[in-house]
């Protein structure tokens, strides 16, 4: 009797215990799930292309850019993600549109387009469309360390057969049930162990939702009964309709990289890259046949697996009456219609850069949780021709090389000097690799890049042009440590007297280590930070021949300030942040800061404009359109280990870096090894020219390019017009139409040469 009151105890007590439990996941699961708050990552979106009449487009260039934003060719188009073309007209049915100012609703657009060229914009009533804009591209999300990402929908934003497809293939009772089917456990149980192998799944929607939400993947005992218990405890708090809509949210669907693929809104993004609104029935039923294991039935790597376990789940809604047979047999037939690369994975390098931006002004917390939405000033056709660029020419280069088992690298930044806007970055030749950002971290020599900065330090002290004659000779430096430091020129040749155009030109060191030194290693130093290199360079005299380590990055802020005219904007990836509900959170405004004259700028514009024509940039001409006027310079290091090429034209600034990881000799000049890349990209980025309006102030002369007299059109071979201070007295080639001018005792040259020897006499002894 004892014994049994005992027993009896125990089984109330665990009777009580147990009631205790389901009370507590009772008010776990309510608590929870009523004050539920997904981490919603941050979205990142592309520039916006804008159209207009005149823009260089053409209609299978337009056909592309809508095709990247997966808009699909139709007989009609009645649905909002879907294109008609006839003759020149392409009819398309914009999708609803978030900018970072405004949204737009959906809408009929009719585009005319000629051979180069869009020719008309239309609205749906026929009236003319000065301009439009294309909804902005999502590249990507900044999700929290433990990867989930999502894109939450509304039940408004799910297409009616998603539901039908869900409930008929994986629960069949979710409308009458209360959390779990017992029935549904037993028979799966029975077809899975007469298949051998799992074909049907016991759990309801309303216990995966549980599993997926709040539970872990152990497959215990105690794990499916506390599933269960939750399970019931949902369904008795909340309504179908919220349970269908959280499923549809919050479900894992694959895995990209690091990143977690949650709810069908997202994945919509991931395999089709587009909205789950605009999901056809094949692709309905091809999301739901993902859901039972999202990396056995992975459509990019076992599509014959998953197209058996779609034209299933076509039959089943068939057999439930959801879909016709026949429409059931026709989708059966459609492709699987995954894209190749998944939405949000196209620049992870252009990320990183946005990353970095981003945690200057916001918490982790805000980036992976909130649900900003980024813009940024991505510009996708000319990330894509940047990568083709480095791509194509890295390849050629190994061939080259035939280095066995060392491939090179290299790195792309593009911008708008204007706006300081970074519109590309390509970080690698593995363009989707998300690893070693070499556009951002990789610190190199910059080699010849620093002798525009140099030149630009000269003419600023008042005594130097363009035209100014300046000794190539030797050079010979006495160190701090007692070694000598005696630079050569790449030919290993003494050019002699050379004017400034021709020594910028042809990239000659001595020439360069010699105006350097006149004008002074700190101003030179200073110059350069003006410019925005980050930290200031070690003053020694190798610095005058790029021994500065600096990133793609910083060369493109360099250089960015002479395409500029002499102003500096901080190099930016993003223009506005938005919160959840449409409002500004943080805008980027337009930093602008004079770091020279427009005067002295432009001179060095000019003599840039002739390395692509007489100089070191002239293997870039084959390549380039012949009525493109650009301006640039290259750099090579020591040894040849690092090949840059940094240039501009009227609206984009380009920076390629082309070596080995390990800092191994490359064998290439900046002209041989970068130069390739920057010409093919410029070419086919749709820029303009440099045609900057010359300054008051200034003067164009001509002289003849080897010696840099001033010469008369026809009397002179080589003759150069380059730009020089208004009223400059430039010594004329004899028998061209100008009186000789003698130099004088107090000749500026004369004077900084023998300045710069007693400099030099000085310093080394």
């Amino acid at each position: 009797m004892h014994l049994k009151r005992l027993l009896l105890g125990v089984l109330a007590a665990a009777l009580a215990l147990g009631a205790l439990y389901v009370l507590y996941l009772d008010h776990l699961v309510t608590h929870q799930f009523e004050g539920r708050r997904w981490t919603l990552p941050a979205q990142v979106y592309a520039a916006p292309l804008e159209l207009y009449a005149g823009l260089a487009l053409s209609q299978s260039d337009l056909e592309r850019e809508l095709q990247r934003l997966h808009y699909r060719r139709a007989d009609r188009p009645d649905h909002p993600g879907t294109y008609h073309i006839t003759g020149d007209r392409l009819d398309v049915q914009l999708r609803a549109a978030r900018f970072a100012d405004e949204t737009r609703a959906a809408s009929l657009l009719s585009i005319t387009a000629g051979a180069s060229a869009l020719q008309s914009l239309r609205d749906g009533a026929g009236r003319d469309v000065p301009v439009l804009r294309l909804e902005p591209l999502l590249i990507g999300s900044i999700f929290p360390s433990h990867g989930e990402d999502r894109i939450v929908v509304t039940p408004e934003e799910v297409p009616p057969l998603l539901p039908a497809a869900l409930k008929a293939v994986e629960d069949r009772k979710f409308d009458t049930h209360h959390g779990v089917d017992p029935i549904a456990m037993l028979r799966a149980l029975w077809v899975n162990v007469r298949a051998h192998q799992i074909e049907q799944g016991g759990s309801t929607l309303t216990q995966q939702l549980v599993r997926s939400y709040f539970l872990d993947s152990r497959q215990t005992l105690s794990r499916k009964l506390r599933e269960a218990v939750m399970a019931i405890a949902l369904d008795a708090h909340f309504t179908k309709a919220d349970l269908m809509n959280s499923y549809i949210n919050e479900i894992f669907l694959g895995q990209d990289g690091s990143r977690a693929i949650h709810g069908f809104g997202l994945a919509s993004q991931f395999y089709f890259g587009k909205p789950l609104a605009e999901l056809d029935l094949s692709e309905v039923a091809l999301m739901v046949a993902i859901v039972r294991g999202p990396s056995y039935y992975d459509p990019r790597r076992h599509p014959d697996r998953v197209r058996l376990r779609r034209d299933l789940v076509l039959k089943v809604m068939a057999d439930q009456g959801i879909i016709s047979a026949p429409q059931a047999s026709a989708a059966a037939q459609r492709p699987l219609g995954v894209s190749t690369r998944p939405a949000g994975a196209y620049y992870p390098a252009y990320l990183d850069f946005v990353r970095r931006t981003l945690r200057r002004d916001y918490r982790d917390e805000d980036l992976t949780q909130t649900g900003l939405r980024i813009f940024t000033s991505l510009e996708p056709r000319a990330q894509d021709e940047a990568e083709r660029s480095l791509e194509r020419e890295l390849e050629r280069l190994d061939r080259v090389r035939k280095n066995p088992g060392a491939h090179l690298e290299g790195a792309v930044v593009v911008t708008t000097p204007q706006s300081g806007d970074v519109i590309a970055i390509v970080g690698g030749r593995d363009v989707g690799y998300d690893g070693f950002n070499r556009a951002l971290d990789a610190k190199r020599s910059m080699g010849s890049l620093v002798k525009p900065f140099i030149y630009l330090t000269a003419l600023e002290s008042g005594h130097y042009n363009a035209a100014t004659v300046v000794q190539d000779a030797p050079v010979d430096v006495r160190l701090v440590n007692g070694t000598h430091w005696r630079p050569e020129n790449f030919t290993h040749q003494i050019y002699g007297p050379v004017p400034v155009v021709r020594a910028l030109s042809e990239s000659m060191n001595l020439a360069t280590v010699g105006v350097g030194l006149n004008v002074g290693l700190g101003k030179v130093s200073q110059t350069l930070q003006r410019f925005g290199l980050p930290r200031p360079p070690l003053q020694v005299p190798a610095m005058l021949l790029g021994a500065v380590d600096l990133a793609p990055i910083d060369a493109a802020q360099l250089f960015n300030g002479l395409a500029n005219g002499g102003f500096r904007n901080p190099l930016r990836a993003v223009r506005a942040v938005i919160s959840q509900d449409g409002k500004t959170v943080k805008a980027f405004p337009l930093q602008v800061t004079q770091v020279a004259t427009p005067e002295v700028v432009y001179q060095i514009d000019r003599m840039m404009v002739h390395v692509m024509d007489h100089g070191t940039g002239r293997p870039a001409r084959a390549m380039l359109p012949p009525n493109l006027e650009v301006a640039g310079k290259s750099g090579t290091s020591s040894d040849y280990r690092d090949s840059w090429f940094a240039g501009f034209s009227g609206s984009h600034v380009a920076v390629v870096w082309v070596g080995y990881d390990n800092d191994e000799p490359t064998g290439f000049t900046g002209s041989a090894g970068a130069l390739p890349v920057w010409a093919h990209l410029m070419a086919n980025l749709g820029t303009t020219s440099w045609n900057a309006p010359m300054p008051e102030g200034l003067a164009e002369v001509q002289i003849e390019y080897p010696t840099g007299l001033r010469v008369a059109p026809g009397c002179a071979e080589d003759i150069v017009a380059v730009a020089v201070p208004a009223g400059t007295e430039l010594p004329a080639k004899p028998g061209c139409g100008f009186p000789a001018a003698q130099p004088a005792a107090s000749d500026p040259v004369n004077t900084l040469i023998n300045s710069a020897q007693k400099w030099l006499h000085n310093l080394t002894h």
